[in-house]
Formats: C-alpha cells, structure tokens, sequence
C-alpha cells in the first residue's frame, strides 16, 4: 500500500511538471513570475535573512470581528484597545454602528468593547493611573458639493448686553433684514455678555465688546433658490424689546458649498482592566482630529481640531484634569491645523515640529517652533526642509528623550495635494541655536509614514504612499530601520500590507511593531475602483529577535519614583549595556506624541540589576511604562511594566 502511495504521488508530480513545461513554452514570463515569487519568499524565510532585515506576518481577524481600525492604543495589560467608531462609513454612521475591539497578542483572543459615540477621528493619550483619555470625534460626515441640499453655513450670534449672556435653543430661527431669508440653528449656543470697556487712564467709558457665539444654521427648505450671496444681519425670532436691540446674527454667504466633518465634546476614560468606556466631564470645545499631549503633572492639554459646525477650532485649547475630570480652557488663545504634532519637553514647554494631518489653512499655525504655554510665547525654528510638505508627515522623539533630538519624516502637501517629500528632518533643541537639517532621503516621496521607537534605540520606519491617500496605487512597500547614533537609514525586509492613510504603528512588549489600518481612496493604479479598508494586522519581529537567546527581567518592584531606584533580576546582568524606559503609544493619523524612550541610569551585581529613574516629571510623565534591558549584542528583554507616579 504504501508504495503504491509513493507511485501514485509520483504521477501526480509528473503530470505537474508536464503542465509546468506546456505553460513554460506558452508563457515564460508567467514562470519567471512564479518561480521569482517561491523565490521571493524563500529568501525571505532563511533564518540568515530574518537576523539580517526582519520578517513580517499578517494576523488575520475571524470575520466577525473585524473592524476597520482607526486608533490604537497599548494598553498596561499588554493588550491593544482598536477604535474604529464609525470607520469612515457613512453607512455605519447613520445607522450609530461604533466599533472598538481589544486584542491580545500574546493569548491571540479578540474582543468587542461597547462604544458608546462615534469615537472616529478622536484624540488619546495615557493618562497616570493607566487609563486612556480618549476626546472628540464624529458629529457629522462631510458633505461635498452637489451632495449637499440645504443652504447653510457659519451664524456668528452677537450679544451687546454687558448684564447678562443669552442662551439659544436647538430650532432658533434667523432672518435676514436685508435677504428676507430664514435658517435654523442645528444646535443650542451660549453667548456670553458684553464686555465693558474703560480707558486705563482716565477711567473713560469706551463702550462694550459684544460677547459672540458661534452656531451652524442651514435654510427649512432644500434648493438653491434660498442661498444668500453676501454677508446680512439676522432678526432672531422669539426675542423681543431690548434683547431683539443686543442680541442679533451675522452671517456670511450661506450657500451649498461642501460641509466639513464636524466634531463633538464627548470625553471618555478608557479602564484597561475593566475594559470599558467611562464618561467624563465633556470638553468645552467640540474637536475632530484633535492631539491630546500628556503634561508633567498628569494633565492632559487639547489643541485644535473641527468644531461642531466643522470650523478650526480658533485657538481655544484646554487642559483635562484627572482628579477632577473636568477641562478648563488655556488663558491664552494659540491656533494649530489638525492633529498638530505637541510633544512635551524637559523644560515644560512643548515642540511643534510642523507635523499636521489633514485640516486647516495653508497659512495658520504651520510654522514650526517651541511654544510656552503658560506665557504663550511661540519661539519659531529656522531651516525645515520642504515647509510647504509637512502635512502628513511623521515626527518622532529620538531616543534616549534626554537628547531632545526629533526626526521629522516625509509629509505632503496641503489637503489632496500630489507633492510628496522624500525628506527627514533632524533638529537638535539643546544646541545653542536650534534649526532643522535635512537628514538621509527617502527613496521616495512619502505620506503617512508609520514609525515607532524600538528598545535597542532605533526607529522603524514603514509605510505610506506617494500620492493622497495611495492614490495611482502608490502605497510604498519599503521598511527601514534609523540609526539615531550614525544619522542613517539602513533598508530591512519588506511589509506584506500597503498602509496610507488610518494606519499606524505600536511597539508591543515583546518587542515586535504591530501595524494596523490604511484607508485608500481607490483601489487599483488607475483611480477607477473605490478602495478598501484594510483590516488586517501585520507584525514586524524586528532583526534583534533572530541572535538567539535575549536577556532575562524579573522580579522588582511595579513602582519606579523620579529620582528613586529599583533592583531587578537578570541572569545577564553583566552583559547589559542599555535600560530603557519606554511610554506605550497612542497612535492615530500620523501623529504619536505619546511615545517616548528614557535612558535609565543602571548598575549591575552578580544577577541583580539596579536602575535609577531620572528626576524630571516633564522627562518622565507619570504613567505606566515598558522597562526594557538591552545586552551587549542589542538584543532587547521582553518588558517589564512599571508605573511612574
């Protein structure tokens, strides 16, 4: 029997080899291709390739618990929290269809988490205790023109009373004096009272300040025929005597032009350990595509965004405290594009590196610089490299975070722009007198590069496309890995996965980069088919995870303080070179503020291993951290989490 089976498998592969040659002489390309493709990976899959340049896998979900991700955040629990809320479709946004799973990469389990608004296009952070802080998101879809049906626009409401604010009801209706036409408010507004105003030396009453509101109205009726064409000031119906005298409407044309997404004040905790959403206190300003950046006293500022009548956000940022969970507006008003790259520096001041995705004037907010935030004062930076490309791009904190050296990667033009950089951009903000540099180029030009901070102090860099959203199939399946030290790019194994827009990279504590989403506009070369959302999850192991053994880490204490030591147990003690404290990610639309890596102080003593935090809370902000110990051939331990208080 058994060597009948061997006969019969023979045949078989006769029979294929046969095929093979008949095809071979009608179609040698279509061979060349299959056997450069076995080739291909092959080579790929040879332990020496894998120690040289990586190797990549795709973790694919059971169909019922896809989703199209987002957001990602690491979680303490060694978990990853996807967001998806509405994912970009429309569909699902009507129909209040909000998604988020927890995923475990270690177990392999996949979960769904009740999601309680449309949390696509929020901002996060990590927050002391291990919560995420979790802000804004979707009010409304956009709507371009000749989709739109109803005229409306912006309503500035005035209020000339110095006594007492006005409130206005959702359905207020507004009157033009000159155009007769009528609109509705979407919403209710609060518009606080005039403000009166002195001459300082003479004590001379100048006259009042209207305090303003801002609201989005639109016409009762669809048609073009109920477009105003020039600014108008509006009667608000319900007010009579002297609140109809100080209370009334400016609006500019109101038409049926496109309508930005809008966005809404919901705020959330996310418990890790719970593994649900917690209500908080919601934001004074509705924000889509918001940054939330963490502060060295565990609170959390947010910058910029869409409001809900889908405007930039005028400045008005604000700060969340956790033991309250309340949010307060800054004292003074600066202003951002979206998703602005803030990331927290030794000083307390924060960093602006131009970085930005998606939303805002080519002309407000863009310049790169330091900004103080208590005094407001914006210290601009010379020298970027490709000013007019920088949405888009990438900015990551160099490790160790001591250096306070950024490396700024790619980006594009404003908005649907085709241009593309192939720049990075290095800044030093300890010289004497900080300005850009053009570090290495890329091979090509590149939007939404994914980039995370690896243990052994190199940067993964991956992904993106050429053009807006991979349009003309341009996603660039290229990874490389960044040497801080050398200031050079080294070119390492391929992604399997195009990722462009919505997608994002997340160091886990194992040491391996998880990558998640892409979100392309269309779905071959010639921009015919609408694109797909990607739903799997890629893994890049990284070089280190191919020398063999990697050091051990236990024991010691779940507490690190500033300034404070901990001891802990390695069988490698003495061959350690490098401890580093790693903040998990928070990752969405290019922007990542929440990553850092801080080189710990270390000694070692037979097994035990002793490491000494720095003092500084706006080096350190509090939270919870991977713990990281590297030997003397780079390989990196698996994390151990420790809280920062």
């Amino acid at each position: 029997m058994r060597d009948r089976s061997r006969f019969r498998r023979a045949r078989r592969l006769g029979a294929g080899a046969v095929v093979v040659a008949a095809l071979a002489s009608m179609n040698g390309p279509w061979l060349y291709r299959f056997g450069s493709e076995r080739y291909h990976r092959y080579e790929i899959n040879r332990p020496e390739y894998k120690a040289a340049n990586g190797h990549w896998e795709i973790v694919e979900f059971p169909k019922e618990y896809r989703q199209d991700t987002i957001h990602a955040v690491l979680l303490h629990t060694g978990k990853v929290l996807l967001v998806a809320g509405s994912g970009n479709n429309q569909a699902n946004f009507d129909a209040k269809r909000f998604d988020s799973r927890i995923w475990d990469p270690v177990r392999g389990t996949i979960r769904k988490v009740p999601t309680p608004s449309d949390l696509f296009c929020t901002g996060h952070t990590q927050l002391a205790d291990g919560r995420i802080l979790i802000a804004g998101g979707t009010k409304r879809y956009e709507k371009l023109k000749g989709d739109v049906t109803k005229a409306g626009g912006l309503m500035i409401v005035h209020n000339e009373n110095p006594d007492k604010p006005v409130t206005l009801p959702a359905g207020t209706s507004f009157t033009g004096r000159a155009n007769g036409r009528t609109f509705v408010s979407k919403d209710p507004v609060l518009v606080p009272r005039a403000k009166k105003n002195f001459d300082s030396r003479t004590g001379r009453f100048l006259g009042n300040t209207p305090g303003l509101g801002r609201i989005y109205v639109e016409a009762r009726r669809s048609g073009a025929k109920y477009e105003t064409g020039t600014q108008d000031n509006y009667r608000i119906r319900g007010l009579t005597g002297a609140d109809a005298r100080n209370t009334y409407g400016i609006a500019q044309k109101l038409a049926l032009d496109k309508k930005d997404f809008q966005g809404i004040r919901d705020a959330y905790e996310f418990d890790p350990v719970a593994e649900k959403y917690i209500k908080v206190d919601p934001m004074n300003e509705a924000r889509w595509y918001p940054t939330l950046t963490t502060l060295g006293d565990g609170k959390v500022l947010g910058v910029s965004g869409l409001d809900d009548i889908g405007q930039l956000v005028p400045g008005k940022n604000e700060v969340f405290d956790p033991a309250t969970r309340k949010w307060t507006y800054t004292p003074k008003v600066r202003q951002f594009p979206t998703y602005p790259a803030l990331f927290l520096l030794p000083d307390g001041k924060l960093f602006y590196s131009g970085s930005n995705a998606g939303y805002g004037p080519d002309d407000v907010g863009r310049d790169p610089g330091v900004w103080d935030v208590d005094s407001n004062r914006f210290t601009r930076l010379p020298g970027l490299g490709d000013p007019d490309r920088m949405e888009t791009s990438g900015t990551v904190m160099l490790p160790p975070a001591q250096d306070q050296r950024f490396l700024v990667i790619g980006g594009g033009g404003v908005g649907e722009s085709a241009l593309s950089s192939r720049r990075t951009r290095l800044i030093d903000l300890k010289a004497a007198k900080p300005r850009f540099t053009n570090g290495p180029s890329l091979e090509k030009g590149t939007r939404y590069p994914q980039s995370s901070i690896l243990p052994d102090d190199s940067v993964l860099v991956s992904g993106g496309s050429e053009d807006y959203r991979g349009r003309g199939g341009s996603d660039i399946l290229q990874a490389r890995l960044y040497d801080p030290a050398a200031g050079t790019f080294r070119r390492v194994a391929d992604p399997l996965v195009g990722r462009d827009y919505h997608a994002g990279s997340i160091l886990l504590p194992d040491g391996r980069v998880m990558f998640f989403g892409s979100d392309p506009l269309y779905g071959d070369k010639a921009n015919t088919r609408p694109g797909r959302f990607e739903q799997r999850i890629e893994i890049y192991t990284p070089p280190y995870l191919y020398r063999g053994a990697r050091p051990s880490l236990s024991g010691g204490p779940g507490t690190l303080t500033r300034g404070g030591s901990g001891t802990f147990v390695s069988r490698h003690a003495s061959a350690i070179r490098k401890v580093r404290l790693i903040r998990p990610s928070a990752s969405t639309h290019v922007t990542d503020v929440d990553q850092r890596s801080i080189a710990l102080g270390f000694r070692a003593s037979g097994d035990r291993l002793t490491v000494t935090v720095p003092e500084n809370r706006n080096l350190v902000q509090p939270g919870w951290y991977m713990l990281f110990v590297d030997d003397d051939q780079g390989t990196p331990s698996k994390a151990k989490w420790v809280k920062v208080p």
